[in-house]
């Protein structure tokens, strides 16, 4: 019994020295509640996944929708993106009979995601034409569709990280970080596995079956991820409680002295390491003469340097490391990875192409994780959300203006060049694309004259591991399970 005992007590030590992101594990917040709590980044992951990745092949391809109108439908979602700010400011202010601000907007997120998902497969097979119905009831259902994922994906991730940094103490902030965005990178991964082996043999009944199985596994997981995760407040069921106006907070939040400045460099970074998306495969393809297989491999190199980013970022900040310093690192390892792709072409090199992607998911993974850490550290308890609601409305609105504006710039460049316009030598298939990857680079040199001052005078000090704490768990209202 006691080398029983012993040996579970060694196999809990090795837990945080084996898995990557269990020591952001406190006593606040246990790995298990931790885990439970990050399965909304899961289904965020999916979502996104879905809307870009195999609807956009199977709309095309499959059901042979029009290229224009598949691309209005992918950027209706980004219409609710600007308006992450008032959904994280209103779960900061929310009043509720039941004591609670983040879990009835999290829930209303789900909602939301779920009815998109339910109707989606039945408004793209009328989209498609394959039915007897009207086509305008096709695009207004489609659109409606749309619009409802995208709602409810930014509203749950939004008011999901604000919860996640009212539970977290501020030491270990940084890795939940971490754990939160390697969940989306699982998320993305996993749903992508999944979806391209059940559309393997596709069918409008196969189609139907995956979305809608998308939508079950949406409520089930994010209902699993809010059990008991929020404690109720008895203070928060004042409805004669002043509140201010949303105008009010905004003008407080952006008048902080460097609030403009961190947005404006969340914006250029994320647009500099956004707008390759769309084109690191067909550049491998095209340029370089890479397989499908091998292209495919690009994403799983890119995700993994994502990975190795984001536990590089944590370990960093965790000994009380500057986040903008973080974010800078990842700004440079961006130019760099961007010029490798560049010389890539030129010099035929598929093992420098693929150095490049791997150290594009290496920096873009240090400077996300930089810059959502840095703004959750701004926040106060009474703003997290209209913090991290700013956060990520320029984060996804910067990610897709830069991933619509990559297809154009690419298109546009190829047809100047084979005009002669830019010279003899200039007349290459691969110009288009490295117009774009010069872009980024000029992006990122915008972003690091963006952070610079923010390193010398906003930089926050170490915190010390008994600072920060959050809220005592409170055992009567709230079980650990």
């Amino acid at each position: 019994m006691k080398s029983g005992l012993t040996l579970t007590q060694a196999l809990l030590r090795l837990g945080p020295a084996i898995l990557p992101f269990a020591d952001a594990a406190t006593k606040e917040l246990p790995l298990g509640r931790l885990m439970r709590l990050a399965l909304f980044q899961v289904t965020v992951g999916m979502a996104a996944v879905l809307l870009i990745g195999t609807l956009n092949r199977v709309m095309i391809v499959e059901l042979a929708v029009p290229a224009w109108i598949v691309a209005v439908m992918l950027s209706l979602p980004l219409l609710f993106a600007p308006l992450r700010a008032l959904v994280g400011f209103r779960s900061d202010t929310h009043r509720s009979v039941l004591g609670w601000r983040r879990v009835p907007y999290i829930w209303f997120g789900t909602l939301l995601q779920f009815g998109g998902l339910a109707i989606m497969p039945f408004a793209l097979l009328i989209l498609s034409g394959d039915t007897t119905g009207p086509l305008w009831v096709g695009h207004a259902a489609a659109a409606l569709a749309f619009l409802l994922v995208g709602a409810g994906l930014h509203t749950t991730q939004t008011v999901g990280l604000a919860l996640a940094t009212d539970l977290a103490p501020a030491h270990a902030r940084p890795k939940v970080v971490a754990l939160l965005c390697a969940m989306l990178l699982v998320g993305m991964m996993g749903s992508a596995l999944l979806f391209g082996l059940a559309l393997a043999n596709f069918s409008a009944v196969r189609l139907i079956q995956v979305i809608q199985g998308a939508a079950l596994i949406t409520i089930v997981l994010n209902g699993i991820a809010l059990w008991k995760q929020e404690p109720r407040d008895p203070a928060r069921t004042g409805r004669d409680v002043p509140r201010p106006s949303f105008s009010q907070s905004w003008h407080g939040y952006a008048g902080e002295p460097t609030a403009r400045r961190r947005l404006v460099a969340i914006g250029l970074g994320t647009a500099a390491f956004s707008m390759q998306d769309i084109l690191l495969e067909p550049y491998g393809g095209q340029i370089l003469g890479l397989s499908v297989g091998q292209t495919t491999a690009l994403t799983a190199m890119l995700a993994a340097g994502g990975g190795l980013g984001l536990v590089a970022a944590a370990r960093w900040l965790a000994r009380g490391g500057d986040p903008y310093r973080v974010a800078a690192v990842g700004s440079v390892i961006g130019i760099l990875a961007f010029s490798a792709v560049v010389f890539a072409a030129p010099l035929a090199s598929a093992r420098l192409f693929a150095a490049g992607v791997t150290l594009i998911g290496i920096g873009g993974g240090l400077f996300a994780h930089g810059t959502l850490t840095a703004s959750m550290a701004k926040a106060g308890p009474d703003d997290t959300g209209l913090a991290l609601g700013a956060w990520g409305a320029v984060q996804a609105t910067a990610a897709g203006m830069a991933i619509a504006a990559s297809g154009i710039l690419r298109d546009v460049g190829a047809a100047v060049a084979q005009t002669g316009v830019l010279g003899e030598g200039m007349n290459e298939p691969a110009i288009g694309y490295l117009i774009v990857y010069h872009v980024e680079i000029a992006l990122l040199f915008a972003t690091l004259v963006a952070i610079g001052p923010l390193v010398r005078i906003d930089s926050p000090e170490p915190v010390r591991p008994d600072e920060g704490r959050a809220r005592p768990f409170d055992p009567l209202v709230n079980r650990p399970t």
